[in-house]
């Protein structure tokens, strides 16, 4: 089990605790690495990997239901990502088809409402009727919204929202951050809270760039596939410890000087 990164609190490690305060993310997006990396360790391909990545997202996102995390964003398909070896890029559709197929009632069951965040249209035929129809079988759910970053990039997203501005006939006037957010692949969804990456690489990846300016960062060791409850719950612990300024400097601060 990773522990998470040095925190600046006072200079001392944060200690990896399970006890958590009421103050929990509404929204928490996760850029999901390491599939490969645990596949190699094991002398096995990378669809393996990817295979038990895929547990771990049933794993986390029951724990997100039983700890109140409502939205969960998971980056599963960048647009970098068609440059991979062709025989990975067909692994990997096959198994985002499949488990669309095999999960659609159970999420249905459990009240999740699934969204698709990115350009579908260069996605195939079958899979683009698969997310349609996950999407309309769970479009009234209300427990919770499992958003699936699909052949997503946070540029192209904002290419897009400026694209929609144009057809729109927006005046230039008229532009600012309410007319490109509510243009976004799913605007109805909050800002992410926290942003989660494992394998302990420290970028963002192009992963939802307008909703996260004011998201908190963490970055762990584990590698995907290893990702548990646990594992949320030190990052929520860790959540918790933080200061939220959103830009701006607590009055305490200010009173001091």
């Amino acid at each position: 089990m990773g522990r998470w990164r040095r925190s600046r609190r006072r200079g001392r490690p944060v200690p990896f605790a399970h006890t958590l305060s009421s103050h929990v993310p509404r929204h928490i997006g996760i850029i999901m690495d390491g599939n490969g990396r645990w596949a190699r360790g094991r002398g096995r391909p990378a669809s393996f990997g990817h295979r038990q990545g895929v547990r771990a997202i049933k794993r986390v996102l029951q724990a997100c239901e039983d700890l109140g995390v409502h939205a969960l964003s998971i980056y599963a398909f960048s647009t970098e990502n068609w440059a991979r070896p062709r025989a990975e890029v067909r692994a990997l559709m096959r198994l985002f088809h499949e488990t669309m197929q095999r999960e659609i009632d159970e999420m249905h069951r459990r009240g999740v409402r699934i969204v698709v965040s990115g350009r579908r249209d260069e996605l195939s035929a079958r899979m683009r009727e698969r997310i349609d129809e996950a999407m309309a079988r769970t479009a009234n759910n209300t427990n919770g919204v499992l958003n699936v970053c699909l052949n997503y990039g946070g540029r192209a997203e904002i290419v897009d929202a400026v694209r929609k501005l144009v057809r729109d006939g927006l005046p230039a006037q008229k532009v600012d951050e309410e007319a490109i957010s509510s243009r976004m692949y799913n605007p109805e969804l909050p800002d992410p809270d926290l942003i989660i990456r494992t394998a302990g690489e420290h970028r963002v990846s192009n992963f939802l760039l307008w909703q996260s300016a004011y998201s908190e960062m963490l970055v762990t060791e584990t590698l995907w596939p290893d990702f548990g409850e646990d594992e949320l719950k030190a990052a929520l612990a860790e959540y918790a410890l933080r200061v939220r300024r959103f830009g701006a400097r607590p009055a305490a601060e200010i009173a001091v000087g």
